[in-house]
């Protein structure tokens, strides 16, 4: 998962960092390509909360998308050009202190909604993100550099859960069972209360989506803190879910870095966090969550291995590989970035370099792109100085994506595919890289690239690519990652079942969406009640103890 930063507690947060060119970013607008001005153009135009034009993102607090009276700014760029796209704010403590009490007004309510009314809610949710799917999708090409098609897969995900989220009636039925003569004991679950999502930038449409429907659905109230490098797909979503008919308070969306996600943490009034991100984020909003007595479940960082039997068909697995280690440039929490070649498939090496050599690296509306850039200058370096690790500990670079050029974006974010040979004790094996990168491991046996796998810390997913059913089962149980596949490259559960990430991957007892979303979202009360049928008729009061025989 993409890595953000906590500081020390003693640091100062007094000044916003900008997430631009260490020059500055360009003017809004001025660089940007025909096609992405005109998508830029039409989101400031439509959209009540977001801008792609260089006027500020606002909040959104008891159904009204307000601008901040922040003097702390962080500037979004395109990261294909550095162009500035919208400045979001650091939501001031009285701001945030306005959005949580609206939730805690609108819970009154809305927890007491029927289950129908929920249900309907999200059904029209489901109708008005179809509707405007391309406004979210162009909103991430421009703020977070994905593809066209690959930014549409990413509301495409979240849409799901949305979809499955429409069965709420059922996900929430009770039990009732006669424990006794005229006494029954029945459970139902019932919401939580006020919940927070802090969302990562790598998807801002899915993960936003991973929250909103299971904790609306299920009754309680959220407030949400989108990435600060691009909120406009969840502010997008902010006003659809307005559109669909949810009530003023019911959702509300603050922004910020470090001390908005310290308030709340801190906040008594907010029941549960839902967190993805990065190591280091994740543990600090996790520990700082359940100091306060808050629910929190948290998926951290992941190094995602897929081990190629010599058995494997050639052509699919190379294929599968290349497009899971790449993809929106390898800025996955379930790309793979470790590829374990088991025996005789290490000869394959060389046509999976010339593969990866045909992708197309470009910004994201342009045709035939593969792979964007990366979010930030920051990040670039980051994954060019692992790249730089793996030559001075011996690893061999068979492909090299630094210093990568693209025709007509010379300001991009870009770092090309990459492959590197190397060993499990070096610097770019052991780091997650969030980039472009696959690491090659030679393994002489099953056993060996097992071993290797269960030895690392992460247990986010894992992949083997076979022919043979006895091989992969033994692959599936031994393997000590939640996630498998089995000639599937990227095996994220659909929301009929749920996430189940395990080892350093996660932390908290109960994961995101399907059955165990709903769980994390509610809590069970158990009711006892008698009525004695001759209490209409007795007239004589029973001393006895009661053994509910």
């Amino acid at each position: 998962m993409p890595l953000v930063k906590i500081p020390h507690p003693a640091c100062s947060l007094s000044r916003v960092r900008s997430y631009a060119t260490t020059t500055g970013s360009r003017p809004p607008l001025s660089g940007l390509s025909a096609t992405a001005k005109a998508k830029a153009e039409k989101l400031s135009q439509e959209w009540k909360g977001t801008s792609a034009t260089g006027e500020n993102t606002k909040n959104f607090v008891g159904g009204q998308f307000v601008e901040s009276e922040t003097d702390k700014w962080v500037d979004v760029v395109d990261p294909a050009t550095q162009t500035l796209l919208t400045r979001v704010p650091e939501t001031t403590s009285s701001e945030f202190e306005q959005a949580v009490d609206a939730a805690s007004q609108a819970y009154k309510t809305w927890s007491r909604s029927s289950v129908l009314t929920r249900q309907r809610f999200v059904m029209d949710l489901q109708h008005q993100l179809r509707q405007h799917g391309d406004a979210i999708a162009s909103s991430i090409v421009l703020e977070q550099g994905k593809t066209y098609p690959d930014a549409q897969g990413d509301l495409l995900r979240g849409l799901q859960v949305v979809e499955t989220a429409t069965g709420i009636p059922t996900a929430l039925l009770g039990q009732t069972i006669e424990v006794s003569k005229d006494m029954d004991t029945s459970t139902r679950r019932l919401p939580l209360g006020v919940c927070a999502s802090i969302a990562p930038f790598n998807f801002p449409a899915m993960i936003p989506l991973w929250t909103i429907p299971t904790a609306l659905a299920t009754g309680n109230t959220l407030v949400l803190k989108p990435s600060e490098r691009d909120p406009g797909a969840a502010m997008i979503i902010a006003e659809l879910c307005q559109r669909a008919g949810l009530p003023e308070g019911v959702l509300n969306v603050v922004h910020g870095t470090v001390p908005t996600v310290n308030a709340i943490c801190d906040h008594p009034d907010i029941k549960a966090i839902s967190f993805v991100g990065g190591d280091r984020a994740g543990k600090h909003i996790y520990e700082r969550g359940r100091a306060t007595g808050k629910r929190v479940q948290a998926n951290l960082g992941a190094k995602n291995h897929a081990v190629l039997m010599p058995d494997a068909n050639k052509n699919h697995a190379l294929n599968s590989i290349i497009g899971a280690a790449f993809g929106a440039a390898g800025q996955r929490c379930m790309a793979i970035s470790v590829a374990v070649l088991v025996g005789n498939s290490q000869s394959w090496i060389p046509e999976l370099v010339e593969r990866a050599k045909k992708l197309k690296v470009s910004q994201g509306f342009e045709q035939g792109a593969d792979l964007g850039p990366v979010i930030s200058p920051a990040a670039k370096q980051r994954i060019t100085g692992l790249i730089a690790s793996a030559e001075e500990e011996g690893g061999t670079i068979v492909l090299d994506g630094r210093g990568y050029q693209v025709p007509g974006y010379p300001d991009g974010n870009w770092v090309g595919p990459t492959v590197i040979e190397a060993t499990a004790t070096m610097r770019c094996y052991r780091e997650e890289i969030f980039g472009p990168v696959l690491v090659m491991i030679k393994a002489d046996t099953l056993d060996d690239a097992l071993a290797i796998i269960n030895k690392n810390k992460y247990g986010n997913g894992t992949a083997i690519f076979t022919q043979s059913g006895a091989t992969a089962r033994k692959f599936e149980r031994e393997v000590e990652v939640g996630q498998v596949g089995i000639n599937v490259p990227i095996p994220v559960p659909l929301p009929m079942f749920s996430w189940s990430g395990n080892k350093a991957s996660f932390l908290g007892d109960v994961p995101f969406y399907g059955r165990h979303g709903i769980d994390f979202y509610t809590q069970n009360k158990t009711t006892t009640a008698l009525w004695k049928a001759e209490d209409a008729i007795g007239n004589k009061a029973s001393v006895d103890m009661p053994t509910h025989h």
